[in-house]
């Protein structure tokens, strides 16, 4: 069982390296072959230099792409090497290994597609997080339950499982403005088994959030259409897209006539599977 944990960071110079040492101490006992990397989504602090000079395992995208773009990056990369299992881990220090277990017991089983670690099952999480936030937490849970039949109580968890075949629904199509309550709508859409486990949380190490308290109500109202706006659209499981995938001719992806940039959706895609692909040590003709 190959088991991937999928780090996005972004400026988490603060947090990084102490992240990348507690999974690497957990190796040491874990009961399966368990691999990571960090996703450094265009940093423009240190993270870049502490990945390199403490041998930190990572793909660093030349611009930030959000972390959507990161997330896919990530599954792109757990795809092409053939990985069991994906788990999305926050590069900040919030999410417990020690969970772990219990996060992907459901996928070994194969009882669950994708599993979500919750801080509210039965609210015994370190963590979890301000009221104000709890309620719109709620809201979107309500939200979700409304357009997918599931009751998920924690929508916004970055702390999250998928199985093979969800990696490779993820690594093509990816939401890139908020994927975590998207992404439940677009895994139920295709029919997928999804649900949650509780799990333990922390406050961030340090740095900042993403998401101020003076954002949060804008947040809200624009994640709420785009949950909207993915319920309405069609699966796309077996679009040409998938099929047709990359060719590894040489060319630069950016490139007018690279195969990137006729198969990806959008310039996010495209400098994912570029970012994937200088991992892999694929390089193009125009920069060798």
């Amino acid at each position: 069982m190959k088991v991937l944990l999928i780090v996005p960071a972004y400026n988490e110079e603060q947090n990084i390296l102490g992240v990348v040492k507690r999974i690497r101490s957990y190796r040491t006992s874990c009961p399966y072959h368990l691999d990571y990397v960090v996703i450094n989504d265009g940093s423009t602090d240190g993270t870049e230099r502490i990945c390199r000079e403490n041998g930190i395992h990572h793909i660093t995208l030349i611009q930030n792409l959000g972390i959507g773009g990161a997330i896919q990056t990530g599954y792109l990369y757990a795809r092409r090497e053939g990985y069991d299992i994906a788990v999305q881990f926050d590069g900040d220090g919030q999410h417990d290994l020690e969970c772990l277990p219990q996060l992907i017991e459901p996928i070994i089983q194969n009882k669950l597609d994708f599993c979500i670690g919750s801080r509210f099952i039965d609210n015994s999480s370190s963590f979890q997080s301000t009221k104000l936030r709890r309620i719109g937490i709620q809201y979107l849970s309500g939200l979700i339950r409304l357009f997918s039949h599931y009751k998920i109580t924690d929508p916004t968890s970055g702390f999250r499982a998928a199985n093979k075949d969800v990696i490779g629904l993820l690594a093509d199509f990816y939401p890139t403005d908020y994927p975590e309550p998207e992404s439940i709508i677009q895994i139920s859409k295709m029919r997928y088994r999804l649900g949650e486990v509780q799990v333990n949380m922390f406050e961030r190490e340090g740095g900042v959030s993403s998401i101020r308290s003076w954002k949060s109500l804008y947040y809200m109202i624009k994640v709420s259409v785009a949950i909207i706006c993915a319920s309405l659209q069609r699966g796309r499981k077996n679009d040409s897209f998938i099929k047709n995938r990359i060719d590894y001719f040489g060319r630069c992806s950016y490139c007018f006539c690279c195969p990137y940039r006729q198969q990806a959706n959008s310039a996010v895609e495209i400098l994912a599977y570029l970012a994937v692909d200088i991992a892999g040590a694929h390089h193009c003709r125009m920069f060798p």
